[in-house]
């Protein structure tokens, strides 16, 4: 399979697999989000979540595929830092903030600047038309963002702080796609090295969760918390491991902003299955979104 993905890399049928790939992996991760910031500690959500990727990799990584070499060694040990830092700032983010207001804004910052590194590092152009559809769907999402936020009633300080981690969060979503695209795209094997990736960047969370665990004065059933992360990281699979094969096969930019239309599946879990008020500003805003994602894919194909 991994022989068939490198052949149809840059090809038509490579974008048009890279579309569905990252409207998927828009969809899982919103779902996967949701399931972090929901009814557990979003540390112990993303521990748990990261135990069991570890858990179904380590079999397939250390039984059944060789070991990496030098070159992949230090791609992984890249991805590791980089994601380290991105759990990192979105446990602080949704410990401070709601989730209707921390999401937009990450996903909101991330497409931008992965377009402009993918400009630089990849060569990649982008149509005018093209352009105007980021510009849609970042603008949307963000607008999203100070819509939910107006509406919080939490401490001004604590909202802030949130923020600020929000934003780190966006922009270290810019950098793991560009480098994981760069890592992935470099591979002798692709998916061999997607099995490393899930398994080495998914080691360090459940040692933080582990200690948070055992400092907390009533800590939760692990059994409801177990299940969350064995659900959680199948969905997880779906999400990473979709984006990032969308960026081997096509467009790192298309792929970046075309999932950053999680933000509506997100509203629209919100709205229907979580009954939460959605409202005309909102739906004006998540098809502002939708928009923006059309015109990113009309573009392409001027």
């Amino acid at each position: 399979m991994s022989d068939w993905l490198l052949s149809i890399a840059g090809t038509p049928q490579g974008a048009a697999l890279a579309t569905v790939l990252a409207l998927i992996s828009a969809f899982a991760h919103a779902v996967f989000g949701a399931m972090q910031k929901g009814a557990h500690d979003p540390w112990l959500s993303r521990g748990a979540m990261d135990l069991w990727f570890a858990l179904y990799a380590a079999p397939v990584a250390l039984l059944v595929l060789p070991w990496p070499t030098v070159q992949v060694w230090l791609w992984l040990a890249g991805a590791l830092v980089l994601h380290f830092g991105y759990k990192l700032s979105m446990a602080l983010a949704y410990e401070r903030a709601a989730f209707t207001v921390v999401y937009p804004v990450v996903r909101g910052i991330g497409p931008l600047v992965t377009v402009i590194a993918a400009m630089v590092i990849f060569a990649e152009s982008y149509t005018a038309l093209q352009w105007l559809g980021l510009a849609c769907l970042s603008g949307g999402i963000l607008l999203l963002a100070l819509r939910n936020l107006a509406e919080e009633k939490l401490d001004p300080r604590a909202l802030k702080i949130g923020l600020g981690w929000a934003v780190a969060g966006g922009l270290l979503v810019a950098a793991y796609t560009t480098f994981d695209a760069a890592a992935i795209r470099s591979a002798p094997d692709p998916l061999h090295f997607l099995v490393w990736f899930f398994f080495i960047t998914s080691l360090d969370f459940p040692i933080l969760a582990w200690l948070r665990y055992r400092r907390m004065a009533h800590p939760p059933a692990l059994g409801p918390l177990m299940l969350r992360g064995a659900i959680g990281a199948l969905v997880g699979f779906v999400s990473f491991g979709g984006i990032m094969l969308a960026t081997l096969v096509g467009k790192v930019g298309e792929a970046a902003a075309l999932r950053e239309t999680s933000t509506v599946f997100a509203a629209l879990i919100g709205w229907f299955i979580l009954r939460e008020k959605v409202g005309p500003r909102r739906l004006v805003l998540m098809s502002l979104i939708a928009l923006g994602a059309v015109l990113v894919e009309l573009g392409a194909a001027r």
